[in-house]
């Protein structure tokens, strides 16, 4: 019995068994100390205002919107529709054809330009180059044509209203480098005849005047654009602009480079005139600008000399009135028909500049009068174009850039013949697409592509 009963104590479950008379020693678990429970936070009236400090602050809550009506929703979707029909229809209108006769004026004178330039530059560039190189300056400003050339088809088929974007960056970035060219002893900036005007190596140099011309052209025009009725008052049509002509004709100024600072100021104010400022505006600042050249050269003498030698160059003829006497003896030795292409006998290192600022004084003495009448009158033809692609531009932005490249064209032409013949007292000024210079030629012609980009999009002319 006993070894039944041990049997069948073996087949319970241990559940059921009982436990032996001396237990086996168990192991008493390890101390553990008991959680620390966070304390409740002790309740506040909600009169007082206080918050726990564990408790998350609470953002306020946003206004909701009001939901719009139908007539609103509607409203905003047709906006939107409107919006992507306009962009669109810019887009078709972008792809139209270039105007044909501007684009056939620039090549002429780009071409002309660099015949000229290779028959009044190769005397100084063979006796001033290290290896006699008479076709220096020639090569050198052919490699910027066909630079400018392509540049100025490639904008020519840019929708021109993407230019709105970039009128703050480029006029923010023309004034640094401005006042980059003007600060001492800067190693980026280069000095030649007494003015500092260049940024660059002696490899490459570009003038950041040339740049500040172009993004006043089209900063003016994209803020006159959206302006309008407001060009009439003074807080608006006025201040600003006249802030950001002094600044910049400032910083040009004290290079010194009156003229690029004149080419600002004129570019400048026929956009404001053409953008609806008052006339009374214009005479005051006319009558402003004439008071103090009177008082700068009249009353404190500054650059008195330079104004009596203009008036006179005769007086000086080997000083400081050589220049300018050099310059009326090439023109008068052409006559009527000149002495023939390449026959000039004043650019063997009689006339200073003579590939640069008075290359038309060469033009004048182997071309003759015949000869630069009739590169005045593609001048003229060229500048004449200009204002009629603006006439007849798709919108206003458009009509103001096309004024405003074209007015640059205009005076600097002027201002560089009548530098030239005596009419204007002598200047540091460049005749477009004739004078050397590549970052010159490539930047004119780029401009000349926003002119061919906006008559992409000119209006049909009227039948009948």
């Amino acid at each position: 019995m006993a070894g039944y009963n041990d049997s069948a104590a073996r087949r319970r479950p241990p559940s059921q068994r009982k436990p032996s008379r001396t237990p086996s020693p168990q192991r008493k678990p390890a101390y553990r100390p008991p959680p620390q429970r966070r304390p409740a936070p002790s309740k506040k009236s909600a009169r007082s205002g206080y918050a726990p400090p564990y408790a998350p602050p609470k953002s306020p809550p946003r206004p909701r919107r009001r939901p719009l009506t139908r007539e609103e929703a509607l409203a905003r979707q047709e906006r939107r529709q409107r919006l992507l029909e306009l962009e669109e229809e810019s887009r078709e209108r972008a792809k139209g054809p270039i105007d044909l006769p501007f684009g056939l004026l620039v090549l002429l004178l780009t071409a002309i330009g660099l015949v000229m330039l290779l028959s009044a530059s190769f005397p100084s560039a063979y006796y001033e180059t290290k290896q006699h190189n008479a076709t220096y300056y020639f090569m050198r400003q052919g490699i910027f044509a066909v630079m400018g050339i392509a540049a100025m088809f490639f904008v020519g088929k840019i929708n021109y209203q993407r230019f709105r974007g970039a009128s703050k960056p480029l006029l923010y970035i023309s004034i640094f480098m401005l006042v980059l060219v003007i600060i001492p002893h800067n190693p980026l900036a280069v000095t030649a005849n007494n003015a500092t005007r260049w940024l660059g190596t002696t490899s490459f140099q570009f003038q950041p005047s040339e740049i500040a011309k172009m993004a006043i052209v089209i900063y003016f025009s994209d803020s006159i654009s959206q302006k309008k009725d407001k060009m009439n008052s003074f807080r608006y049509g006025i201040l600003p602009y006249a802030v950001i002509l002094i600044v910049t004709a400032g910083l040009v100024g004290i290079e010194p480079h009156l003229s690029g600072a004149l080419l600002i100021l004129g570019a400048g104010a026929a956009l404001m005139l053409v953008g609806g400022i008052n006339w009374a505006w214009i005479i005051g600042g006319v009558g402003a600008a004439g008071g103090l050249l009177y008082l700068a050269v009249g009353v404190l003498g500054y650059n008195s000399s330079r104004f009596e030698y203009w008036r006179n160059p005769w007086a000086d003829a080997l000083n400081k009135g050589y220049q300018l006497s050099q310059s009326l003896i090439t023109i008068g030795s052409g006559g009527l028909l000149g002495v023939g292409l390449g026959k000039s006998r004043q650019k063997f290192l009689y006339l200073p500049e003579e590939h640069n600022d008075f290359i038309f004084a060469i033009i004048c003495e182997e071309l003759g009068l015949i000869g630069a009448t009739i590169i005045m009158l593609l001048f003229a033809a060229l500048i004449l174009r200009g204002y009629w692609i603006a006439l007849h531009a798709y919108d206003r932005f458009g009509s103001l850039m096309a004024i405003g490249v074209t007015t640059l064209v205009g005076m600097q032409t002027f201002l560089n013949i009548g530098v030239v013949s005596g009419l204007l007292p002598t200047t540091g000024i460049s005749l477009p697409f004739f004078s050397y210079g590549g970052t010159a030629l490539s930047i004119q012609l780029a401009e000349m592509g926003i002119i061919l980009s906006v008559s992409r999009q000119m209006k049909p002319p009227k039948s009948g």
